[in-house]
């Protein structure tokens, strides 16, 4: 557990009005999401079937909260840890055509969570999928989707400024793009997050790509499961988060895998032994569409445009009776 405690921390708004100020960035950012991007909402599940593969593995040592069902016998359920691989299976299975995507409300549990100001073992995010053409499986389009992303999140600030003017954390007007790689060669003596911060404090918003595989180091800057974003096509949106004065992740995406970088990730991270589950032979069978697609943290959402000190502010979740005291002390209000 890691808590930064800002000094003299004012959190602005009450816990009531902070409430109405989440439901307010929720409802309208969704809904702006989605018209920009050309997505329908779906509904989608907060848990899946263990044998169908469809959860993510994260980086590949957290285990899921799992259960047994007593109409299900011999089948262990497990509450997701995004939607990554479902997402990509519900286009193919509703019928969506080129250029047609989804969002939905992703709730999850991730018990292994390390805790502190912006993690929590429940994690709330918009997921999103979109088909493309094989031929828009490149950087160029990553790129189009993350400007169209920052536009969003933009005018959502705008959007919270006149409703909270005391309250609202102010933005860059642009977001730069880098590689992993292209942080490590400018600063090899420091660690993956000492590179965020430091790239984030410089350019305010970044968008840094290619996280998964290794670097010229051998060392990878960040895990990511090896069966749904392309390591070579993927990244996370970052910003400059002055309340705390570190960088601050908002989503992960990327284009996702095509059969190529599908077997070749798994082979990478010694799990080939996946080629037999239902997801991953309707991939490499090309049954299922190529496609683009991410996470936005809600939470985190709520967290920077209201410049809050803890995640815990703009989620009721469950944190240690330290992290509890030290907060009450700083006045910060955890729900």
């Amino acid at each position: 557990m890691h808590l930064i405690v800002p000094k003299d921390y004012d959190p602005k708004l009450s816990v009531k009005d902070t409430e109405a100020a989440i439901r307010y960035i929720r409802e309208t950012f969704q809904d702006e999401f989605g018209k920009e991007m050309g997505l329908q909402r779906m509904s989608a599940p907060m848990m899946v079937e263990k044998s169908t593969g469809l959860n993510d593995n994260l980086n590949g040592v957290e285990s899921p909260v799992s259960f047994k069902m007593k109409d299900v016998p011999g089948e262990t359920m497990e509450i997701v840890h995004s939607l990554a691989k479902w997402k990509r299976m519900a286009l193919h299975r509703y019928g969506f055509k080129m250029h047609e995507g989804l969002y939905t409300n992703m709730n999850a549990i991730r018990k292994d969570e390390d805790l502190d100001n912006f993690h929590s073992i429940y994690v709330d995010q918009w997921d999103w999928e979109k088909i493309i053409a094989k031929e828009e499986r490149n950087t160029d389009t990553l790129k189009t989707t993350v400007r169209r992303i920052f536009k969003v999140i933009k005018h959502m600030e705008d959007e919270v400024w006149y409703k909270y003017p005391k309250a609202v954390h102010h933005l860059p007007d642009d977001i730069k793009f880098v590689t992993t790689q292209e942080l490590e060669d400018r600063w090899p003596d420091k660690t993956p997050k000492e590179r965020e911060d430091a790239i984030c404090k410089e350019d305010g918003a970044v968008f840094l790509m290619q996280i998964g595989g290794p670097m010229k180091s051998g060392k990878r800057h960040d895990g990511r499961a090896p069966d749904y974003d392309d390591w070579k096509l993927n990244g996370d949106i970052l910003f400059w988060y002055e309340p705390l004065n570190c960088s601050l992740e908002i989503s992960s995406m990327g284009i996702r895998v095509d059969e190529t970088a599908m077997k070749a990730q798994l082979k990478a991270a010694d799990a080939e032994d996946r080629v037999n589950l239902p997801f991953h032979k309707k991939l490499l069978a090309g049954e299922l569409p190529y496609t683009i697609g991410g996470g936005i943290g809600q939470s985190r959402l709520c967290m920077l445009l209201l410049g809050k000190a803890h995640v815990g502010e703009v989620q009721a979740s469950v944190w240690p009776q330290s992290m509890l005291d030290q907060c009450d002390a700083a006045n910060i209000h955890l729900l």
